[in-house]
């Protein structure tokens, strides 16, 4: 996230920092169910197509409950929903996963810290509004299937390790470039941050825990960062 000036616009409209973020975490959990959809093609066997199905159902479930929200706080979900496709679309292109390993490293890494963002994030909302977030985030079962068959594929070949290393540093890196981009097109949604956060220091504390958290999942499977 970049450097926030400490001089920021109003916001007229005190729902817009809500609406942006629930925006967001919709369309994430839009494309999540594609992308799951899609890389359950990817899998070796039958068990582990099914296993990606169903977790992929239970996203589009999820984005529904994020559109009701949406039209509650008066809003339309499509509208909420589109300023953060072409940034989300395009991430998504220049990361498309060539086999299943990095599929499932894609979803770990950076779904892993999506979530973490959104659950700090989602501390600044009003209850009804941060419980849906904190209950739509993904599924603990979805992390912990990644995370074993990461550490089982390493097992059997070691230089899987340094492949899915060098992969999920870029997802990193593309996902960062990406996140610039709509730090400075959705201002409410960054004006929550800093003054949920306290001040700058306070952000770059947030940060901080971003990176912790990424450090020790990719620690945790058997990766670099």
């Amino acid at each position: 996230m970049t450097e926030v000036s400490n001089s920021l616009p109003d916001v007229s409209e005190p729902a817009a920092a809500v609406v942006e973020l629930l925006g967001m975490v919709a369309y994430a959990e839009l494309l999540a169910f594609d992308r799951m959809a899609a890389d359950a093609r990817l899998a070796p066997d039958l068990r582990r197509r099914a296993v990606l199905s169903e977790m992929a159902a239970v996203e589009i479930v999820n984005f529904r409950r994020l559109a009701t929200r949406l039209t509650e706080h008066g809003a339309d979900a499509d509208e909420a929903m589109t300023p953060y496709v072409a940034a989300l679309q395009e991430y998504h292109e220049l990361t498309e996963p060539k086999d299943w390993l990095e599929a499932l490293t894609k979803a770990y890494v950076w779904d892993g810290i999506a979530d973490d963002f959104f659950r700090e994030v989602a501390a600044f909302l009003a209850p009804k509004d941060r419980d849906l977030v904190l209950e739509v985030l993904h599924d603990s079962q979805y992390n912990d299937f990644a995370a074993a068959e990461i550490r089982a594929a390493i097992a059997v070949d070691p230089k899987v390790a340094n492949r899915l290393s060098m992969w999920a540093r870029r997802l990193v890196g593309e996902g960062l470039t990406q996140a610039q981009r709509m730090a400075g097109e959705h201002i409410a949604l960054t004006i929550l941050i800093v003054e949920g956060s306290g001040d700058q220091a306070g952000v770059q504390a947030l940060l901080k825990r971003l990176t912790a958290a990424h450090t020790a999942r990719m620690a945790a499977v058997g990766l670099n960062n």
